[in-house]
């Protein structure tokens, strides 16, 4: 359950047409253009259009603001790593799902997955949210290595480097793509990063 829908009874609450998600995807913009130290409740407070009293009403600064954001992308990505680990397969493909899985939660939470990856551990709030992110990184190193100690990865590359390198790539994403409506691309985002990735990754048989 992400923090938003653990806070859903507080919807109901202040102005009309500014519930806890209008007010939370408004953070987050105004968060991803201006660095969160130099946002402000001021700043967000003018972007709705309403006065800062009205934001009270749904959270108790922009520091929780600020988590339920960077819960909205962990948690993704924690769904996304249960999944893995879950699936009875060999680890390249339980990585190859993962790595599938990691996109899909970029591709419908940019905005969110955008503002983790610029946090830089400042505050309590961020310096919970890199923890999260570092126990997803173990995860993605361990199946590496169990990959390579299969034969299905090759073994001339650092797990830790390959693991660094096949989600710095998929990091990347954000400062390029956007979600234009449009219809589907030819070849989807997460097959797209797969077939570069694993192409390069698989040990010939």
């Amino acid at each position: 359950m992400t923090a938003v829908a653990a806070d859903s009874p507080r919807r109901s609450r202040g102005r009309p047409g500014y519930d806890l998600e209008s007010v939370l995807r408004a953070a987050v913009e105004v968060f991803n253009e201006r660095g969160y130290d130099g946002a402000s409740m001021e700043h967000l407070s003018k972007r709705l259009g309403i006065a800062k009293s009205a934001i009270y009403h749904h959270v108790s600064g922009k520091e929780e603001l600020l988590r339920m954001a960077l819960d909205r992308a962990l948690d993704g990505w924690s769904e996304a790593a249960e999944r893995a680990r879950e699936l009875d397969a060999p680890a390249i493909v339980r990585l190859e799902m993962l790595v599938r899985g990691t996109v899909a939660v970029l591709e419908t939470q940019l905005p969110y997955v955008t503002l983790l990856l610029r946090v830089r551990g400042n505050t309590d709030v961020e310096r919970a949210a890199l923890a999260r992110r570092r126990s997803f990184d173990k995860l993605v190193a361990s199946l590496v290595e169990e990959a390579e100690r299969d034969g299905d990865v090759r073994a001339d590359v650092d797990p830790k480097v390959t693991a660094r390198l096949l989600f710095g790539m998929i990091n990347s994403i954000v400062e390029w793509y956007r979600s234009d409506g449009r219809a589907a691309a030819p070849v989807p985002l997460a097959d797209a990063v797969c077939a570069i990735a694993f192409d390069g990754l698989r040990v010939r048989k």
